[in-house]
Formats: structure tokens, C-alpha cells, sequence
């Protein structure tokens, strides 16, 4: 059952770039969103923080899995549904039944652009239940890669990281689950866009064979080495099979990535405040520091 008698309005955002809260329609829930962390260059104050208090009683719900030491400042807020990686792997699980009727009829759902994100908003439409048997688990397995999803988990997972940029897409995603993924035409396309991650695969081993030691981390410029779209995430776990740590540097900026399960903990080593513990992604500027402390 939706929970709401209209379907609420998609939005899909990211910690660092949140919507206008004056452009958004009547009640909103949040979304595995994360709080924005000032090691990153975003302080909470001025991003999450004013985010909320410009919402103020429209904002209904928020629920999300990332670690952030300003957390516990919401604990007391019922609107606040807030845990760590370590606790919930994924976002989707999360959005239960009792999470969506207390929070009411919603508007607007503002959710993050990956499959964790779109597999909430489908759950939280759908009243707290998932749009398929499995469906927490593929979100869980493809959020933490530990593990292997479901079909339908793996072809939306390589759909969207094919095609990251392409907001139609998300939208029709989650309207396939939400449909109970009948509209057979629009299975083809995600098929299709899908399809093209196996292109960028290629790619990614290749940038993958060009990985240099580093002490403790393995490190590859993708900005200057590739010669073609590629998957980050790929990339990174190549990495992982060569080292603990994987770095890749682009666009000005380098990703650190470890194992869900390895103990690794980049949001404290680096003092970053917020975000992902084994994924994180800093100014390319603090390579050195971050090669520094991981190796002390």
C-alpha cells in the first residue's frame, strides 16, 4: 500500500548537494542521506543543518545508515531514524512499516541517487515492504559488496552504475519496482543500460593492472591512465584483491576504499567527521597525508 493516497514527488540528491527546501512539495522524508561531514570540504552547519532547519515541520522523517558524529544530537527527534554502517548495511532495511506510518502522508522523498537510495523510496511507497522477496538483501549485498545480489539486484546495480548521470532512468527504476517490475518494456531498457556496464568493465580491469604499491594501499591515476569510461566501484574492488586499500585518482579527487568487513576506518583516521568508514572520497591534495596515516 502507498503511504500516501498520491504518490509522493522522487528527488535524488547527494549528502554534499542537497534540493532547495522552497522547491520542495509539502512534507518530505529523507532518504539514506548522509549527514555531511566537515572533513570533507562540507560543513554539516551550512549543508545538513540548514537543510533541516529551512525544512523545519515539513520535514517528516529522515532515515539513513552513515556514520556521523552529530548524530546523537537527534536521538531525541522520533523524526530521526539514524544508524551506523556497522548496524545496518543498507538503507532499505531500515524503512520498516512501523518507520513509514509514523511518519504519515509524505510529498516528497528526497532519496540518494544509488540503488540503496532508490530501493528505500520503492520500500517506502510501497508502505515499508519490499518491492520483491530479497530485495533488503540484494540493496545490502550490493552496498557493502559483500556478497552477491539477486538478479534483480545485480542488473539495476549495473544499470545505474552505467549510467549514474541519468535521472529519467532512476525515476523509471523505481517506478519498475514499485509496479512489481511488469512492465516489460521497461525491463528491457534497464537490461539495455546495464549492458553497458560491461563495457566499462573492461576498461576498469585494465586501469586495475596498472595499480602501484603503496605500503598498506594500492594506487592507480585513472585520470590520466583512462582511455574510456570505466566502473569506479570495480576499480576499487580490483584494488582490494591487490591490497587493503585501494586508491583512485580523478577529477581532483582520490577515493580511498577497503573491505565492509576489513576494520579499516577512514572517517576517524582522516578526521573527517561523517560519511562511509571503508569508502570515502577527499581533495586529491591530502593523498599524501592519507598514504601517511595509513601506513603509520
Amino acid at each position: 500500500m502507498p503511504s500516501s493516497p498520491r504518490p509522493p514527488e522522487l528527488v535524488f540528491s547527494t549528502p554534499r548537494k542537497l534540493p532547495d527546501p522552497k522547491k520542495l512539495r509539502g512534507r518530505v522524508a529523507v532518504l539514506d542521506i548522509a549527514f555531511a561531514a566537515d572533513g570533507m570540504g562540507t560543513p554539516f552547519e551550512e549543508t545538513t543543518g540548514a537543510f533541516i532547519r529551512a525544512l523545519g515541520g515539513r520535514l517528516a522523517a529522515w532515515v539513513d545508515h552513515h556514520d556521523h558524529d552529530r548524530q546523537k544530537e537527534f536521538q531525541a527527534d522520533p523524526r530521526f531514524t539514524l544508524a551506523t554502517k556497522a548496524q545496518h548495511g543498507a538503507c532499505p532495511e531500515m524503512v520498516t512499516p512501523e518507520v513509514v506510518r509514523e511518519a504519515g502522508p509524505i510529498d516528497t522523498l528526497v532519496c540518494h541517487v544509488d540503488l540503496d537510495g532508490l530501493y528505500s523510496a520503492a520500500k517506502w511507497i510501497l508502505g515499508g515492504h519490499e518491492p520483491y522477496a530479497g530485495a533488503d538483501d540484494d540493496a545490502r549485498a550490493v552496498d557493502t559488496r559483500i556478497g552477491a545480489p539477486g538478479p534483480t539486484g545485480e542488473l539495476i546495480d549495473k544499470a545505474l552504475r552505467a549510467h549514474f548521470r541519468d535521472e529519467g532512468l532512476k525515476h523509471r527504476i523505481v517506478k519498475w519496482l514499485v509496479e512489481g517490475m511488469k512492465d516489460k518494456p521497461l525491463g528491457r531498457e534497464i537490461a539495455e543500460a546495464a549492458a553497458d556496464f560491461d563495457r566499462m568493465a573492461v576498461e576498469a580491469r585494465r586501469l586495475a593492472a596498472l595499480y602501484q604499491p603503496r605500503g598498506k594501499a594500492v594506487y592507480v591515476d585513472a585520470g590520466v591512465e583512462a582511455k574510456a569510461p570505466y566502473d569506479k566501484t570495480l576499480l576499487l574492488l580490483e584494488g582490494q584483491k591487490r591490497a587493503p586499500v585501494a586508491i583512485v585518482r580523478d577529477a581532483g579527487s582520490i577515493t580511498l576504499a577497503a573491505a565492509f568487513d576489513s576494520g579499516i576506518d577512514f572517517v576517524r583516521l582522516l578526521t573527517l567527521g561523517g560519511g562511509m568508514p571503508t569508502r570515502v572520497s577527499i581533495p586529491e591534495s591530502r593523498l599524501e597525508e592519507a598514504l601517511q596515516k595509513l601506513n603509520s
